[in-house]
């Protein structure tokens, strides 16, 4: 049975040595997240700090931080909950094979939450001042909670049935927010709390919310599954910990997680107040913008209360687990979803949502002599039209016949499939003027965007160059080429001088100066970048730079382009202008002086040496 709570947790990753406790003084601003990036990207513990500077809450961090301690603190539900989604999938596995499906009656049993009149997180009262106050990069507009639980009930349909459990970050100071009784609430689009707060408006109603913090782990996980309509969170909570979620009943309010860490309840307010800056997991500040604001009632907490945190920035980091954790427990049922396709895989390096790779059947002309895209445009459409799906910004899908083998996961080797096989004059699809992630700043606007389709089937028509060739010429201004992975090709190209979205003439320029003859043609993917020996010096550098900084309509260019009856296509290289605009949030950077002081902890005689 999995942990009840947090303490539980923490004990036994204490007791098995996958926890260390740290004593010196850590300052929530700043060094406790530079002390946690620089232990998670050593494959290090989970990290139990307990003096922090002027708190009187110890604070925990990285312990999802690697697959293996993700998965042993999930250890007695996995298999159970993979079982239950494999039902999903094949519901006659239960009939023809009841024995390979042990332990489903229980866990269904568990995803009743066990109703309480109290429980420990209503022992103590304090202030949203007194609580951690969590600052992870240096422009951070103020504290933050980075793991929150955010619970609401559909305002017609109160009870945990029509609750929604999301982990949307949430403001504790600063900015216009009034001490002690403001705290921003940030949800993206596509997300459920917003038909919840939209029914509340349409009956004239503030939207009741409680903000948990800790508590038991398979909370925290829940918060971030894509679950289908229908599940609550909560259920799917419990299912995780084989034991049902204890859940406190409240007079005419959301009920309250019982054994959560702390507790913060209140109304969403009528009025919208900035909100921001915050360094986000694209790797870049998401900025400041008007979001809904609780105004807080209480605030609880139980006696031996711990403040979970974790750290997003350029990826990997810790959400790379979630992720990596949600796609081992959802993948299998995706061809139940979405019949036809085989595979999805949101690429972390690239921030999740700018881009998506996906494996689809391709059989709807079997006959044919030569197999090109059909089947996958249908696939493709139906991707981009399903819950958190649609918010991809590239979508790159490949025939599953040509390949049967093809692992969507080794993503270069997916790139190399792909780039062999694209037909530049039939086979990108763009939509414009749509939505595209709330973080994603490449766009012509917040939550504006567009997307582009690239579907590849049939044959290999090409060989993909890996060397810079001897009689390579570029046009005056761009330099630097370097082979990013085969068949793809960086360029230094002249940095962006123009203030708004797609209005700089340099991509069309260098397009214009090379004709479908020219060498560069040999490479299918030209990406113009501000340093091309950065982006080609790692397969991680080349995700990143490409994909989150370009937006399809307005930074694909091709060489050699046409339109036909609105079909535009090239008869020469994919260009992307994938330089850092004026319009795009900056990048993340942490503070040199923290920097020092925390190099100084990881030194031979620091107390943290040995940790990274």
């Amino acid at each position: 049975m999995g942990y009840a709570n947090l303490q539980q947790c923490v004990a036994d990753l204490e007791k098995t040595g996958q926890l260390i406790r740290i004593a010196e003084p850590v300052d929530a601003n700043l060094e406790a997240a530079e002390i946690h990036r620089r232990v998670y990207a050593a494959g290090g513990p989970a990290l139990l700090f307990d003096n922090v500077v002027d708190c009187q809450f110890p604070m925990v961090s990285n312990l999802f931080g690697t697959m293996d301690r993700a998965r042993y603190i999930f250890r007695d539900a996995l298999k159970h909950v993979e079982t239950l989604i494999s039902l999903k999938k094949d519901p006659t596995t239960l009939l023809r094979s009841p024995l390979k499906a042990p332990g489903v009656a229980g866990t269904l049993l568990s995803m009743r939450p066990a109703l309480r009149r109290s429980g420990p997180v209503m022992q103590n009262e304090t202030s949203i001042s007194k609580l951690p106050q969590l600052k992870c990069w240096p422009d951070d507009g103020g504290a933050f909670i980075t793991l929150p639980q955010v619970y609401t009930e559909h305002p017609d349909r109160p009870g945990y049935v029509n609750s929604n459990l999301g982990m949307y970050r949430v403001q504790l100071g600063g900015n216009q927010y009034k001490k002690d009784r403001q705290v921003g609430l940030h949800y993206q689009i596509h997300r459920s709390i917003g038909f919840h707060h939209s029914a509340a408006l349409e009956k004239g109603e503030r939207l009741k919310v409680n903000i948990f913090v800790g508590g038991p782990p398979s909370m925290t996980l829940a918060a971030v599954m894509p679950l289908p309509d229908g599940i609550p969170e909560v259920a799917f909570a419990g299912a995780l910990s084989r034991r049902a979620v204890r859940m406190v009943r409240q007079k005419d309010a959301p009920m309250i997680c019982a054994e959560a860490d702390f507790c913060i309840t209140g109304t969403v307010a009528a009025e919208e107040l900035p909100e921001g800056p915050f360094g986000d997991h694209l790797g870049y500040y998401s900025l400041v913008h008007d979001f809904p604001v609780v105004d807080v009632h209480k605030v609880y907490h139980r006696s031996d209360a711990i403040w979970p945190f974790t750290v997003v920035g350029r990826p990997p980091q810790e959400d790379t687990v979630f992720g990596e954790l949600i796609h081992e427990l959802t993948g299998p049922a995706i061809p139940t979803v979405l019949p036809g396709v085989k595979a999805v895989h949101a690429v972390d390096e690239a921030g999740v949502h700018p881009l998506l790779l996906a494996i689809g059947n391709e059989r709807y002309v079997p006959y044919a002599t030569k197999r090109q895209p059909q089947e996958l445009l249908t696939n493709a459409n139906a991707i981009l039209g399903q819950g958190q799906l649609s918010l991809a910004k590239y979508l790159f899908i490949a025939a599953h016949q040509d390949n049967p083998n093809l692992d969507i996961n080794d993503v270069a080797a997916f790139f190399g499939h792909m780039l062999e096989r694209i037909d530049l004059t039939r086979d990108l699809h763009f939509q414009t003027r749509t939505t595209i992630d709330t973080l994603d700043y490449t766009g012509t606007g917040l939550n504006e965007g567009s997307k582009l389709i690239v579907a590849a089937a049939g044959e290999r028509i090409r060989s993909l160059p890996t060397e810079v060739p001897s009689d390579l010429t570029l046009p005056p201004g761009f330099s630097s080429p370097c082979v990013c992975l085969p068949g793809v090709l960086a360029i230094t190209a002249p940095k962006w001088s123009t203030a708004s979205p797609g209005s700089d003439p340099i991509p069309q320029q260098f397009c214009d100066a090379l004709s479908v003859e020219a060498v560069i043609n040999r490479f299918p993917l030209v990406v113009l970048v501000d340093d091309a020996e950065f982006c080609a010096r790692s397969f991680g550098n080349f995700l990143w730079v490409t994909f989150t900084r370009s937006n399809p309509a307005a930074d694909v260019y091709g060489i050699g382009a046409f339109t036909e009856q609105k079909h535009w296509g090239f008869r020469g290289s994919l260009v992307i202008d994938a330089r850092l605009k004026s319009h795009m949030a900056p990048p993340l950077e942490c503070d040199p002086k923290v920097t020092e002081k925390v190099d100084r902890l990881f030194s031979k005689s620091g107390a943290l040496h040995g940790l990274a």
